[in-house]
């Protein structure tokens, strides 16, 4: 980060709620066209953090610069530069697509005449031309998502907040948003995202934290994460109920790690299809198995012994 000024900078940032600390004491840096990532469960601190960063939030204890302003005292200057797509699609139902960018505008004090084209473009960045007159209400969840997108870019940010981006919505609607935020990156915009999902994290993000009960508990690339705290395989392995816990001490000695799941066992190596071998030539008769590769999710599991997705 030596060469560019961070567009996000985080100093033992913390946010209490009484006695609950909901964010504590984190620090971590932004590059500028970066695309960084909170991956944590439920419940972890990261939209309390994205709150906090978008200035909507005010924080406890610790400093915190956004383009080199801090958001609590210059909100409206930060909010100005920043696009936020919250959690939840926040859209006017019973507005046409396109008006619902030009009013989001309007809130900004962005010219009628700039609004006119650029909602427009924006629709068209959304693949959502077609739809410009129809009202939210009748679009479906990934185009509702996507609008929700490109409401965020009506005033062109420097950094894109995105809050569980693509939570509710199926395979082929993630996919087509996310070929949307890659395009975003290809411009030079600095994506942050909070996700539960670890297959986002490894797809979108250069670089992540992983956060748990409001603590980092690790930082890096989806790639060093997984070297650093995962094999290079994963074999899962279904026993049914009855056998599933009395199966984990005759295959400990097998693996590297063993982890025992309500529903499975996962054991990890360097070579899954040689453990599966030795495990079918053992004869421990699994009623079903496959060999995967590591993700984050066992990274996770790893840090903290639960599941990313309670």
């Amino acid at each position: 980060m030596s060469c560019h000024v961070a567009v996000i900078e985080a100093r033992n940032l913390t946010k209490t709620y009484g006695d609950f600390t909901a964010v504590d004491g984190i620090s971590f840096e932004v590059a500028p066209g970066e695309s960084f990532g909170l991956l944590g469960p439920n419940g972890a601190g990261k939209s309390t953090t994205m709150r906090m960063i978008g200035g909507t939030s005010l924080r406890t204890s610790g400093s915190l610069s956004v383009l080199g302003l801090d958001p609590e005292a210059n909100g409206p200057l930060v909010r100005a530069s920043l696009g936020v797509v919250p959690q939840q699609d926040s859209l006017d139902e019973e507005l046409r697509a396109r008006d619902n960018l030009i009013v989001y505008g309007r809130y900004f004090g962005l010219p009628k005449e700039y609004l006119t084209k650029k909602a427009d473009e924006l629709l068209e960045f959304a693949q959502l031309t077609d739809k410009a007159k129809e009202k939210v209400s009748a679009l479906s969840g990934g185009m509702k998502r996507r609008l929700t997108i490109a409401r965020g870019l009506v005033n062109e940010p420097r950094v894109l907040l995105l809050d569980e981006p693509t939570t509710g919505l199926d395979p082929q609607a993630r996919h087509i948003l996310w070929d949307r935020l890659f395009r975003l990156k290809e411009q030079g915009v600095t994506l942050v995202v909070t996700t539960h999902f670890m297959d986002e994290a490894e797809q979108l993000c250069d670089r992540l934290i992983v956060i748990d009960h409001g603590k980092i508990v690790a930082e890096g690339s989806p790639q060093s994460l997984i070297r650093d705290y995962s094999s290079r395989e994963v074999v899962e392995v279904r026993f049914g109920s009855a056998r599933n816990a009395s199966m984990e001490a005759p295959m400990r000695e097998l693996a590297e790690r063993i982890e025992v799941l309500p529903d499975r066992i996962l054991l990890y190596a360097h070579d899954g299809e040689a453990l599966l071998d030795e495990i079918n030539r053992r004869e421990f008769n699994p009623l079903t198995s496959l060999v995967r590769r590591s993700s984050l999710e066992d990274v996770f599991l790893r840090l903290t012994g639960r599941t990313l997705i309670d």
